[in-house]
């Protein structure tokens, strides 16, 4: 069976400090949000994309340096801040077979937060960025799943991604996998596993050590919904 992982929210717990970076930048040019708002609206979305949805919330354009600065500033509370989900090594010690990163980050920022926390060796060369690989769409589109699951050349059904976002979920479901829906990461919120179900996670775990768990039971059992 072949493991697709999320990075931000699942492996490494990046998502507080992003919506930290997020929130404290777009107050800069009059739009204010809270850090929680920030990951309840724009979890697992790329830069760009918010950045989109913030320009028709305002009506304007933001500075052509927004993205620039944003980027800046996250990467450096990352590289010293970023701490690891708890209890990752001890899953990826449990995997005995195939398992990839499938994230809509770029592989400058997974190579970045998986080295601090010394995860990148364990994944690489299979650590797939949405805008880098395949149509280059990013996440919910299927893209970055479709194309780990053709590097592998494993059928969906044989596959089980580990998503904390709706966004992800919807992607990995439209790939044909199972999902396992994840809220163990410091980021998440009541009623976000209730949220990943709707998107189409079979299940929701809040402990990294129950994926093998449930990736037993999905082999023995085929009566999810298509």
């Amino acid at each position: 069976m072949l493991f697709m992982f999320d990075c931000d929210g699942v492996l490494v717990d990046s998502e507080t400090i992003a919506a930290a970076v997020d929130a404290e930048h777009l107050a800069e040019v009059g739009f204010t949000i809270t850090p929680e708002e920030v990951i309840r609206r724009f979890a697992g979305l790329t830069s760009v994309d918010i950045v989109e949805i913030i320009e028709s919330e305002i009506g304007r354009p933001l500075s052509p340096g927004f993205l620039k600065e944003q980027k800046a500033e996250l990467d450096r509370r990352l590289a010293a801040e970023v701490k690891a989900v708890p209890g990752v090594h001890e899953l990826l010690d449990r995997i005995d077979g195939p398992l990839c990163v499938c994230s809509n980050s770029s592989m400058e920022r997974l190579k970045l937060t998986m080295q601090r926390t010394e995860i990148w060796d364990r994944f690489r060369p299979y650590i797939f960025s949405a805008p880098e690989v395949g149509t280059k769409k990013p996440k919910p589109d299927p893209n970055v799943y479709l194309y780990a699951l053709e590097q592998f050349r494993c059928d969906p059904r044989d596959s089980v991604v580990v998503e904390d976002s709706v966004f992800g979920v919807a992607a990995a479901r439209k790939a044909g996998a199972r999902v396992i829906g994840f809220t163990g990461a410091s980021h998440a919120w009541p009623g976000l596993a209730e949220l990943l179900t709707e998107a189409g996670a079979e299940t929701v775990v809040s402990r990294l050590a129950d994926i093998p768990r449930v990736a037993e039971a999905f082999a023995m059992w085929d009566g999810a919904d298509s």
